[in-house]
């Protein structure tokens, strides 16, 4: 044959096939025979098509070679088939007339109108390419899913069987594709049917690195084109001393596309059956879910009796319920509310709650509801709190309950009558209590001999300057309104000058109850009567700086000087306010410029007139460098100081700026390259310039490692109730060892419990040489100052289709806090993608008492 007959059927091609393959092929008016040395039909014979084509086809190929003694027609080298999205590409691609068959060899591969890749080494199709058998079969799917199989069948275009065939959502190695994946599970059928969206396994082994690691019988997934499909999720796995060993087993239901309902059920070898289900609905404007659990205990004795455990509890649960919704585009409520029949219940049985809150040892559940509204210039809030502890040293009577919190903010930029911002702000607070939460200050307490780790005897009745009052018992209410205005002026030199002038009123309304009982005492308090009070404080200031600007060769610096001051008249009853929410209270460079005062809420509020000065500096060098440092200091020059006279709560005293002249702060920020981050803070003794707090960081990445160390040191506080100095220690890093692969770790150390130690050992020996036939000789704790707080290391492995990650914690017993006994927990987590994830935790060692567990389990 020569080039200019090749060239023309060449040409042919793309209109002979399609037609002989789309409508049974119409024969030419004379058949060649290839093998007998005919010669390929002229293009103008095969341009005969039906009147009507439902589906155009569109073929390419070097040559286009009729058998009318066969009845086939073969599309010869590089061959391209496009038909109803598909494409098909083969070495050689033949139809039969008679058996409407269409037979792909060599190097054959299928492309689908969604992305999926089929290729193999022989495939044998019907004419529209929906069914038929595939040889050394290799399928890619668009979320690259693969299967593989000697031998595989397509039936209703839909239906895929695989024998013998092999599954793996991980890629071939790139320098030897023909090593086993990661993982894979090997059938000996896997069915793939596209209108269920589901795959399912027959005699299924699950292969790491090709060796057999689980035998499954029969299991069934979602394909990858699955959103939400009812069936099972990944099985939970227990093992602690109280519950035995136990597994829970998700089951998901789709009910509708927009609600679907989980079931768990989880047999506890010691406990029995734990029931939990979970709904979950979405609207037009929003969505809740509503999650509850319970279970009729076998063996309440594995935990401690009432108050310190659940042990006369025969049932136990908790409900939860989250939502959020939509009024407008600026309106919306929702609430996030949560309940347990007891407050171990959520750590006894690992119940998940997107309402607990752990800070350390200290544990409670939080339930808000809320209305929230926003415009580009104003903010509205208003929600209701409840708290119910999960520890078992707090007491439920003295939480409150906080209904409602108002709050109102409002900007106004630039109004016409005076310029810069005017700012609106309005809060409404109003909580109930039934009992009164009292603290004995350090200089009042007593060790008891009998348990030298409780530190407080209590307050058994309340008296000023020996007793704390953290909050009232009954009703209390506030209302505050303040209204604001501040604008910067440059003038010529570029000095800023920025007036401010504010007005602020508050109506409290306190209702105390004073017939609480703590620790089976009864408690009462000097002024019993109902109040009904207002407060109202003028404020106006002006806050001038002026900022150098100095360019060098290595960076440009920017040095400003800083003064500010505010008169307002002296605070009023100070000593009436039921402090709620102003009761923490640190005195930083980050508050010294605030205008509203340097108190953390609205209960108290600075008065007196105070100038705060300072100085800042900026730098920048090359691309990357900068340094940040601030320093100042705060003096009352006029008036009562605020934080001198401290309020049920001594909130100010101690806090460096109880004397005229204010500790000394500052702050400082360092990068000197991409990567390293510095930063510090202090706050100085204004005579001595010992420092009575220190927080200090550093942090590094990279591509390969990073790491973090903080250290943090906070001097005793003793008006406050903090005898001892806090100091602590914490390090941490990781390390990526490969690609896959990374370690981290992170150890905190208590440096100041050895000072602890040395104290209560003077104590108690104290006591023994008075009473040395009555208390045994105590034994000196023999610790260092490095002692360990929390340490915990993990190993993890992620790629493409596996994340595999182990971690080991332990929490070391703080005394202190009520806690007798450390912590260790192992926690795993598999996950392989598309088949699902398992995770198991492991607590080592003997059980917690501070969760309610009895120490004989």
């Amino acid at each position: 044959m020569g080039p200019g007959v090749k060239r023309a059927a060449r040409f042919a091609a793309a209109t002979a096939l399609a037609t002989s393959l789309a409508y049974l092929l119409v024969a030419p008016a004379h058949a060649q025979n290839r093998a007998a040395g005919a010669k390929p039909a002229p293009a103008a014979a095969a341009t005969a098509t039906p009147a009507k084509a439902p589906d155009r086809m569109v073929v390419d190929a070097r040559e286009l070679v009729y058998d009318n003694d066969k009845k086939t027609v073969a599309a010869v080298g590089d061959v391209q088939i496009l038909y109803q999205g598909r494409t098909i590409e083969a070495d050689r691609v033949i139809y039969d007339q008679a058996g409407k068959r269409v037979t792909a060899i060599g190097n054959a591969r299928i492309t689908e109108s969604n992305g999926t890749v089929i290729t193999g080494d022989r495939f044998n199709l019907t004419d529209d390419f929906r069914d038929g058998f595939m040889d050394s079969l290799r399928v890619v799917n668009p979320d690259k899913t693969r299967f593989s199989a000697p031998r595989a069948e397509r039936t209703d275009g839909e239906t895929f069987v695989f024998e013998k065939g092999i599954y793996t959502a991980c890629e071939p190695c790139k320098d030897n594709p023909e090593r086993p994946p990661l993982w894979q599970v090997r059938s000996a059928r896997i069915i793939h049917k596209k209108s269920e969206q589901t795959i399912y396994y027959e005699d299924a082994r699950l292969e790491f690195a090709g060796i057999p690691m689980a035998y499954i019988p029969y299991m069934s997934g979602p394909d990858s084109t699955v959103k939400r499909k009812s069936g099972f999720l990944a099985p939970t796995l227990f093992n602690t001393s109280a519950l035995g060993f136990g597994v829970g087993l998700p089951y998901f239901i789709n009910l509708a596309p927009n609600y679907d309902l989980t079931v768990t059920p989880t047999y506890l070898s010691r406990q029995g059956f734990l029931g939990q289900a979970e709904w979950r609905h979405r609207l037009m404007n929003g969505s809740y879910s509503i999650r509850a659990s319970g279970i009729f205990q076998q063996e309440p004795s594995a935990y401690l009796p009432s108050p310190l455990g659940p042990a006369d509890k025969d049932f136990r649960g908790a409900i939860e319920t989250t939502g959020k919704f939509f009024i407008n585009p600026r309106w919306n409520f929702g609430w996030n509310i949560a309940m347990s029949t007891d407050r171990w219940f959520y750590k006894n049985y690992r119940i998940r709650s997107e309402s607990l809150s752990s800070i350390s040892y200290l544990q409670e559940v939080t339930s808000t509801a809320y209305l929230n509204g926003q415009s580009e210039t104003a903010w509205f809030d208003m929600r209701g709190y409840y708290f119910q502890p999960q520890n078992y040293q707090d007491w439920q009577k003295q939480q409150p309950v906080v209904l409602p919190v108002i709050d109102y903010d409002k900007r106004v930029h630039k109004p016409s009558f005076l310029g810069g911002e005017v700012e609106f702000n309005v809060n409404i607070t109003s909580l109930t209590r039934d009992t009164a939460a009292f603290s004995e200050l350090p200089a009042q307490k007593t060790y008891l001999l009998t348990n030298p780790y409780s530190l407080y005897d209590g307050c058994a009745v309340y008296q000023k300057d020996q007793c704390l009052v953290r909050g009232l018992a009954g009703n209390m209410s506030r209302a505050t309104v303040q209204a604001s205005w501040r604008r910067n002026f440059i003038d010529p030199l570029g000095q800023v000058w920025t007036p401010y002038a504010s007005l602020r009123a508050d109506l409290f309304s306190i209702n105390p109850d004073t017939s609480g009982v703590i620790n089976s005492r009864v408690t009462t308090i000097a002024d019993t009567s109902d109040e009904v009070f207002g407060r109202v404080m003028p404020a106006i200031g002006l806050m001038y700086r002026y900022p150098f600007v100095a360019k060098t060769d290595w960076g440009t610096h920017i040095i400003e000087p800083v003064a500010q001051i505010v008169a307002r008249p002296n605070e009023t009853n100070s000593l009436r306010v039921a402090n709620e929410d102003a009761q923490s209270l640190v005195f930083d460079a980050n508050n010294l410029f605030e205008w509203s005062g340097k108190f953390s809420g609205y209960d108290r509020l600075e008065g007196g007139t105070r100038a705060n000065v300072g100085a800042l500096y900026t730098g920048r060098f090359g691309k990357e460098a900068f340094a940040n440092l601030l320093i100042g200091q705060s003096y009352q020059i006029a008036g009562r100081n605020s934080f001198s006279s401290g309020d049920l709560l001594n909130t100010g005293l101690n806090s460096g700026l109880d004397t005229d002249t204010s500790d000394i702060v500052a702050r400082a920020q360092f990068s000197p390259f991409k990567g390293l981050f510095l930063t510090g803070a202090t706050r100085l003794d204004s005579t001595t310039y010992e420092a009575q707090r220190i927080d200090a960081a550093a942090t590094y990445s990279n591509k390969i490692f990073s790491a973090s160390i903080g250290y943090g040191r906070y001097e005793p506080q003793p008006e406050l109730g903090i005898s001892r100095r806090r100091e602590g220690l914490s390090l941490n890093g990781s390390v990526n060892v490969t690609t896959n692969w990374s370690v981290r770790a992170g150890v905190l150390f208590d440096l100041d419990k050895y000072k602890y130690d040395r104290e209560r050992y003077r104590d108690l020996y104290a006591s023994y040489l008075a009473a040395p036939t009555v208390t045994a000789m105590p034994v000196y704790p023999n610790t260092g100052p490095f002692q360990t707080a929390s340490t915990s290391f993990g190993l993890n492995y992620t790629d493409e289709c596996t994340v595999f990650d182990i971690r080991y914690l332990q929490s070391y017993a703080d005394r202190q806090a009520g806690s007798t006994k450390d912590t260790r927990t192992i926690m795993f987590r598999l996950e392989l993608r598309t088949l699902g994830e398992i995770s198991y935790s492991q607590n080592i060692g003997a059980a917690s008492t501070s969760d309610g567990v009895s120490s004989s389990q």
